[in-house]
């Protein structure tokens, strides 16, 4: 029996004992009714025999067959549909359609019998009881654990896939008219077949996912659903081999759930949207939460006519009217991801269209691309990852700049989002692909998400959420933002960290990458990206020394576990240390020594070398999970001569990635950046980044009079610049108690809460009645829309 995991109260607990069983596809059928805001949905698990059991079971004919299967059969992806049957389940016709057209199952809500049972276990996090002794079974069944949460599961049972039509070309040898034991065989042997297709039949597989999710039940399986988990077995089985490998789960979302936010948008209409809570989608879905467990998914969602759905999926979904007033979204993903990294936004979001007199976006042809021939070598290599319709592969993927995309926004902010956001995208996406090379995915919707987002941008596969906060104040924030979330379709989606703790690998990244890329879409002269990016190491420089003074030392190490990162228990459950711990969501440690780690590499071997390593790291590790020594054994490699100046891979996890506080290489640069043209001009227009480093400093002054405050904000026209710069003027109105100000702190409290934080929590310091009264009425009027982890951490500084 594996030992108890014990996480303390702020560590997040990975349940799923992906050891013994492994998700590779989810899929979803769901009806979304936003009049109890509930979600009521199917969810079918395909799995197969995880990679502990194998190694264990001498007899398992899957036993030489390793979860990441190195063999690589890619075939070139290419644009096309999605084969579906006609709504009949009886008929074996097939039709190649956008999405599957078939009626919804009936859905069995009955009274739970003896077979299972729905009660809250008091323990969620002790996994004493959580997975069977593989080693000796005894009398005690095999427990499938499933990451869940906040959800209301109904009814588990066992699919009948044999029973689909047309799906005997799946079965070798066994007979469906076996006994019973032969046909649990012969159904786990149908669904080995269809998950390890080659990529090349991804149509076909979709096409049997579809159908198989669709076929009877053949058998109620028991559950218990604890705090954290969801747990199911099926009596007298002993094993993962001889568990069921299709599932069928009946479950309910709670409108209390913290994975997804009911609200409203700035037009003032009903949206629910996946905000990045810190416990991911499992209180959305049932699901396998530890990273290792790659899946394809496809959902449907049915939901009111006037809702728009947006989701994570390769395909342009276009709606089919299922009845009046109802409509049915359908989109699929063929590239296996961890499920924290599914995201869905139901709202009514109108597309903002590009103007017809418009020019055109430069295409791939218009670029001198900074690829070597090394480069191209790489593309003629085989890829790594399990198989997949990988677009490295594909040569007409390879030369797309600018990949299919599109914006969507509540219609109060249309036109903003016309003359910012949809000029912006094209000149990013460029600049990426100039950086990095092939994009990992082959289209993008970038939505404006509603006033209670908690951050300024997210990334999912195939979607941007933005928040309002990069709109107003030019185009210097929205372009900045915009490069940090398509960076991380490389850097955090396409390659994951196989430990969660190990954030930096996608923050740090896409934050280096972020003034690359955005450099490049401005078109600068050498001379302006020396300076800009100058400018920017000094601000976030200023913002890390503060974050280390003002934050405790265990939450401002990189690498929190050191050696034992990325190990997990036998059964695969495990814990992400401080994954539950509020205010580290709005800490940015992550984000900036990890970017100065990587700049300060850039500048030891040259930048140029630097993002060529870049580029060849991508391509040998997209697809897969990684830990940061395989990154710095790569580079490393390419320029052994810095192992002679003491560059090691030792070195810099002392230095930087398993130490608090400010590094020391860094702590020696830090004044270089004072000597930064941009920082020493004190006249003239200033750029937004020259407006925050200016205000920044006036902070540091102990007093200013009201008139100074006064002309500083008419001088700049302050209350029009960007997100960022207003925060730095909100905090001088505060800290200096300017009362014709307060009505811009108000402001940003509403309309800015993926930064105004903080603010409240300055209000409250200075003991001041009016400022408290102020920080008390904007929470009174935010609270219930605000995202629950930035509620409870202002709750905590005004009560």
């Amino acid at each position: 029996m594996e030992k108890q995991l014990d996480p303390i109260k702020d560590d997040l607990p990975l349940m799923a004992n992906t050891s013994h069983m492994l998700v590779k596809h989810y899929t979803l059928d769901l009806d979304v009714d936003f009049k109890s805001q509930i979600i009521e949905g199917i969810i079918v698990f395909f799995f197969e025999t995880g990679s502990q059991y194998r190694k264990t079971s001498s007899t398992n004919e899957e036993g030489c067959q390793s979860q990441f299967d190195e063999t690589c059969k890619i075939r070139a992806s290419e644009p096309c549909q999605v084969p579906v049957t006609s709504v009949s389940a009886c008929s074996s016709k097939t039709e190649y359609n956008d999405f599957p057209v078939c009626d919804k199952g009936g859905k069995d809500t009955s009274d739970k019998n003896g077979n299972h049972s729905n009660e809250e276990q008091a323990s969620g996090i002790s996994s004493s009881k959580n997975c069977c002794d593989i080693e000796n079974h005894g009398s005690m069944d095999f427990l499938l654990v499933l990451d869940c949460c906040d959800l209301s599961v109904l009814k588990t049972e066992e699919v009948d896939v044999a029973a689909v039509a047309g799906i005997e070309k799946f079965t070798k040898s066994a007979n469906p008219t076996d006994a019973s034991k032969d046909m649990g065989n012969l159904r786990n042997q149908i669904v080995h077949e269809l998950v390890t297709l080659p990529a090349d039949r991804w149509k076909e597989q979709l096409y049997y996912y579809t159908r198989c999710s669709q076929a009877p039940g053949c058998g109620e399986l028991l559950f218990t659903t604890g705090s954290w988990s969801l747990e199911i077995r099926k009596s007298g089985v002993r094993t993962p081999r001889d568990f069921p490998h299709a599932i069928r789960i009946w479950y309910k979302t709670k409108p209390e759930g913290r994975s997804i936010a009911w609200t409203t948008d700035q037009s003032g209409r009903p949206c629910v949207y996946t905000m990045g809570s810190p416990i991911n989608n499992r209180a959305l879905f049932p699901c396998q939460e530890p990273p290792v467990a790659l899946s394809t998914w496809q959902a449907t969602v049915r939901t009111a006519a006037h809702f728009v759905v947006l989701m994570s999926g390769e395909n342009s979904a276009e709606p089919v009217q299922l009845q009046e007033g109802v409509l049915s979204w359908y989109y699929y993903v063929t590239m296996p991801m961890p499920a924290s990294t599914f995201t869905i936004a139901i709202g009514c979001w109108q597309e903002v269209k590009q103007q017809p007199f418009t020019a055109d976006v430069q295409t791939s042809s218009d670029f001198s691309l900074p690829f070597s021939q090394a480069d191209l070598r790489w593309h003629e290599e085989c890829c790594g990852h399990v198989e997949y319709p990988c677009r490295f592969q594909n040569p007409a993927a390879r030369l797309q700049a600018v990949i299919p995309y599109r914006v969507f926004a509540p219609c109060c902010l249309m036109e903003s989002c016309k003359e910012l956001v949809l000029q912006l995208i094209p000149q990013c996406l460029s600049a990426a692909y100039t950086t990095l090379g092939t994009h990992p995915f082959s289209r993008l919707d970038v939505l404006i998400v509603p006033s209670n987002f908690s951050s300024l941008g997210m990334a999912s596969p195939h979607v941007i959420f933005l928040s309002q906060s990069v709109l107003p104040g030019g185009r210097h924030l929205c372009g900045a933002r915009l490069c940090h979330e398509i960076a991380h379709a490389w850097f955090g989606l396409a390659i994951g960290a196989r430990d969660w703790t190990e954030e930096w690998i996608s923050e740090g990244f896409a934050t280096y990458l972020e003034d690359i890329f955005w450099a490049k879409a401005q078109q600068l002269s050498r001379d302006e990206v020396k300076g800009q990016q100058e400018l920017k190491a000094l601000l976030r420089w200023r913002r890390l020394r503060d974050e280390v003074q003002n934050s405790e030392e265990e939450l401002q190490v990189l690498r929190p576990n050191k050696e034992n990162t990325g190990e997990v228990s036998d059964s695969g459950a495990s814990v992400v240390k401080h994954g539950l711990k509020a205010e580290k969501i709005f800490m940015q440690v992550h984000y900036l020594k990890g970017y100065f780690l990587l700049r300060s590499l850039a500048r030891t071997i040259g930048e140029a070398s630097y993002l060529a390593s870049l580029r060849k790291f991508v391509h040998k590790f997209h697809g897969q999970l990684v830990l940061s020594q395989d990154f710095l054994y790569m580079l490393l490699e390419d320029i052994p001569e810095q192992k002679e100046s003491g560059l090691t891979i030792e070195s810099i996890f002392q230095n930087w990635l398993d130490t608090s506080g400010i590094p020391k290489p860094l702590l020696e640069e830090g004044e270089t950046w004072k000597e930064c043209q941009l920082v020493q001009q004190v006249s003239g227009e200033l750029l937004p980044d020259q407006l925050v480093l200016l205000l920044e400093s006036l902070l540091e002054e102990k007093t200013l009079c009201p008139r100074t405050l006064q002309c500083l904000e008419k001088t700049y026209e302050l209350h029009e610049q960007d997100a960022e710069v207003r925060h730095r003027w909100c905090e001088l109105v505060v800290k200096h108690k300017y009362i014709p100000g307060y009505g811009d702190v108000e402001k940003f409290l509403r309309e800015d809460q993926a930064m105004g934080v903080y603010l409240y929590g300055e209000l409250m310091v200075n003991e001041d009645a009016k400022q408290q009264e102020l920080a008390y009425k904007c929470f009174a009027a935010a609270r219930e829309h605000m995202d629950v982890s930035s509620a409870k951490v202002v709750a905590e500084m005004l009560f």
